[in-house]
C-alpha cells in the first residue's frame, strides 16, 4: 500500500506538472522549418546575413563570422568588435573544437588595481569606464575561424556589416528598447552618444542609425584582417583614449592577442552527448556538474516543475556554482580540476549530500572535491546543410560593456575586467561571489559563464544552443536541455517555458513569472528555500535537427527547427 501510494502521489504530480506546461506553453508559436540550414541570432538583420551566406554556398562557420560583424553593427548591446568570446564547433565530418578569442587583462593590470588603500573594492572601476576595459579577442577570433574552418573569403563576410554601418538601417521597436536603456551610460561618453542618441536621448523606432566611423573600421579589416584592428590607426586611437581616460591599454596588448584553440568540454547525460565550453568558461563545466546530479534523479517521472524536481535541481544548481566560483580560472595559468567536477561519481557524492526535504545552506557548502591544485551578452546557433555547426557566445560584459569609445573608431569597448575576481568574497556585477583561481593577472583571461553548446547521440547531432546573460547563461542553458530532454518539449516550448536560477550565493532562488505554480513555491519554502521574483532576461538561440521535437516527427522535407526566445523583443529564426 505505501509503494502504491508514492506512485499515486508520483503519477498526480507528473499530471499536474503537464497541465502547468500547457498553462505555460499555451503562447508558444511552433519551431521555425527549414530543409537546408538555420540562423538564430537576436536580431533580425544579422539572422538575414546569415541566411544569404548559406544560400551562396558558404558554410556555417563562413556564416558565423558574417553574422559576428553584422551584430557589432546592428546589436550594438553586445555584438562588438571590442568584446571577445567563444565558439563551439562540430564539422561535418563530426570533429568538435572550441575557439576561444576571450578578453585579456592588459599587461598593466594588476591583483589589487580596484582597491583603494584600505583594501576595499572602489565602486564602478571595474565596470564602468577605460579602466575596465580588457584587451579585445574578437576580430581575431573571427579571422581565426575563417581562416581554418571556412570557404568564403573575408571580403564577403564582412561587406553585410560594412554596408549596415555606411548606409545605417531603421531602427525597430526592440533596437529603440536597447538603447533606451542604455542611454544613461551612453550619455557619459560624448563620442558614443553622439552616434546612438538624439540630444541625449534614445532615438524612436523608424529613426535610421548610421555608424560611419564603424564602417571605416571595418574597411580597414576587410582590407588588413586582423592588423586593421590590432595594429595602425584603430589600435592606436584606442590606446590613446585609453591612456587619456586613465585605462590600461598599451600596444604591447594589442601586438600580444592570440586566440586560444582548445578542446571543449563533453558530457553524457541520458544517453545523449553534451559539447561546451572549457575554461576559461566555467559554463561547460558547470553544465556537466549539474547534469551529473540530475542524472540520479527521475525528473520526468516526478513532473515538469512539481516541488520535488524544482527542489533537486536548485540543489544541484547550488553545489555546482560553489565548486565553479572556488575553483576554476584561465587555464593558462592556474589547474582546473574539471575531471573532477565533471565525474559522475562526484556527482553521486554531491547527491548524497543534498535533503530531498530540506533546502540547502550555501554558507555551510563547502566546494568541490578534495584536490591538490590550489550581462550582457549575445548567443548565434548556426547549422548549414552538410551538417557544419557553429555555436558562437560573444560579449561585452555589461549592456553597452564600459560604455566608452575611441574617437574615429565606432567601437564601443567591454568593462570585461569586472569578470576577474576583483577582490574575493566581494560579489561581482552578476552577484557572483569568486574565489582567487580567477584573481587578475597581466594577459589573463577572466573566467566566463559563457556556454555554446552541441548535443548529438550515437554520432548524429541534434541540437545547438546558448544564450546571453551573465551567471545566469548555465542555467538557461541547463534548462532549455532538460525541457527537451527530460519533459519532451518542442524547441519553442523548450525555449519559451520560464526559468529560475540559483548560483550559491546569494542564497535566494531568481524565477521568472509563471516559473513557479503557487502550490510548488508553497511547498519550497516549506523546505527553506528562499525565492525572489523577476531576473533580467536571456535571449536563448537554439535550433534542433531531425524534428520539432526528440520524439516527434519532421515536417515535410524539413530537418532544421529554429527557436527564438521572445523575452528580448529581438532576434529571428530563419532557414531556407
Amino acid at each position: 500500500m505505501a509503494r502504491m501510494g508514492i506512485r499515486l502521489r508520483g503519477l498526480l504530480g507528473a499530471m499536474l506538472g503537464m497541465a502547468w506546461v500547457q498553462a505555460c506553453l499555451s503562447a508558444s508559436v511552433a519551431p521555425v522549418a527549414a530543409e537546408n540550414g538555420m540562423v538564430v541570432s537576436a536580431q533580425h538583420l544579422a539572422t538575414k546575413v546569415g541566411v544569404a551566406v548559406l544560400r551562396e554556398g558558404g558554410n556555417a562557420i563562413d556564416a558565423a563570422v558574417a553574422v559576428g560583424y553584422a551584430l557589432a553593427v546592428v546589436y550594438p548591446a553586445a555584438g562588438n568588435l571590442g568584446g571577445g568570446g567563444f565558439m563551439t564547433l562540430q564539422l561535418a565530418d563530426g570533429r568538435n573544437t572550441f575557439i576561444d578569442f576571450r578578453e585579456k587583462a592588459p599587461l598593466a593590470a594588476h591583483r589589487d588595481m580596484y582597491l583603494d588603500r584600505e583594501g576595499r573594492v572602489i565602486p564602478g572601476a571595474s565596470t564602468e569606464g577605460w579602466g575596465a576595459v580588457g584587451v579585445p579577442g574578437t576580430v581575431a577570433g573571427m579571422e581565426y575561424a575563417r581562416q581554418r574552418y571556412g570557404r568564403l573569403d573575408r571580403g564577403r563576410l564582412i561587406e553585410p556589416a560594412i554596408r549596415l554601418a555606411e548606409e545605417g538601417f531603421e531602427l525597430d521597436a526592440g533596437d529603440v528598447e536597447m538603447l533606451a536603456f542604455g542611454a544613461a551610460g551612453l550619455r557619459k561618453d560624448a563620442t558614443s552618444a553622439a552616434i546612438f542618441l538624439r540630444d541625449g536621448k534614445a532615438p524612436e523606432a523608424g529613426d535610421r542609425l548610421v555608424q560611419k566611423d564603424l564602417a571605416a573600421t571595418l574597411r580597414a579589416i576587410r582590407a588588413q584582417g586582423p592588423a586593421g584592428f590590432y595594429a595602425g590607426p584603430v589600435s592606436r586611437a584606442i590606446v590613446a583614449a585609453s591612456q587619456a581616460g586613465k585605462g590600461f591599454l598599451a600596444q604591447a596588448d594589442f601586438d600580444q592577442y592570440q586566440v586560444r584553440e582548445r578542446v571543449p568540454i563533453s558530457c553524457n547525460y541520458r544517453g545523449y552527448l553534451i559539447v561546451s565550453a572549457p575554461p576559461p568558461s566555467s559554463g561547460g563545466v558547470v553544465l556537466c556538474e549539474i547534469l551529473n546530479i540530475l542524472e540520479g534523479y527521475p525528473l520526468r517521472d516526478w513532473g515538469f516543475r512539481s516541488a520535488r524536481a524544482v527542489h533537486h535541481q536548485i540543489e544541484a544548481m547550488r553545489h555546482a556554482y560553489a565548486d565553479r566560483n572556488a575553483f576554476l580560472g584561465d587555464p593558462d595559468f592556474v589547474r582546473n580540476p574539471v575531471a573532477q567536477l565533471t565525474d559522475k561519481a562526484y556527482a553521486a557524492q554531491v547527491r548524497a549530500r543534498i535533503s530531498p526535504t530540506q533546502a540547502g545552506d550555501s554558507r555551510a557548502i563547502r566546494p568541490g572535491p578534495e584536490t591538490r591544485e590550489g550581462s550582457n551578452t549575445t548567443h548565434y546557433s548556426i547549422v548549414d546543410r552538410d551538417g557544419n555547426i557553429a555555436s558562437v557566445t560573444y560579449t561585452l560584459n555589461e549592456w553597452f560593456g564600459a560604455r566608452v569609445m575611441a574617437p574615429g573608431t565606432g567601437v564601443l569597448m567591454n568593462n570585461e575586467m569586472d569578470d576577474f575576481t576583483v577582490k574575493p568574497g566581494v560579489p561581482n556585477a552578476y552577484g557572483l561571489v569568486q574565489g582567487v583561481a580567477n584573481g587578475i593577472e597581466p594577459g589573463k583571461r577572466p573566467l566566463s559563464s559563457m556556454s555554446p553548446t552541441i548535443v548529438s547521440k550515437e554520432g548524429k547531432a541534434l541540437m545547438v544552443l546558448g544564450t546571453p546573460g551573465g551567471s545566469r547563461i548555465i542555467t538557461a542553458v541547463l534548462h532549455t536541455l532538460i525541457n527537451v530532454i527530460d519533459y519532451g518539449m518542442n524547441i519553442q516550448e523548450a525555449v519559451d517555458a520560464p526559468r529560475f536560477h540559483q548560483q550559491w550565493l546569494p542564497e535566494t532562488t531568481a524565477a521568472e513569472p509563471w516559473a513557479l505554480s503557487p502550490d510548488t513555491v508553497e511547498r519550497l519554502q516549506a523546505m527553506g528555500h528562499r525565492l525572489t521574483g523577476r531576473q533580467p532576461a536571456n535571449h536563448v538561440a537554439a535550433i534542433l535537427i531531425g524534428a520539432p521535437s526528440l520524439e516527434g516527427k519532421p515536417v515535410g522535407r524539413n530537418r532544421f527547427y529554429g527557436a527564438n526566445d521572445p523575452r528580448r523583443h529581438t532576434g529571428l529564426a530563419l532557414g531556407w
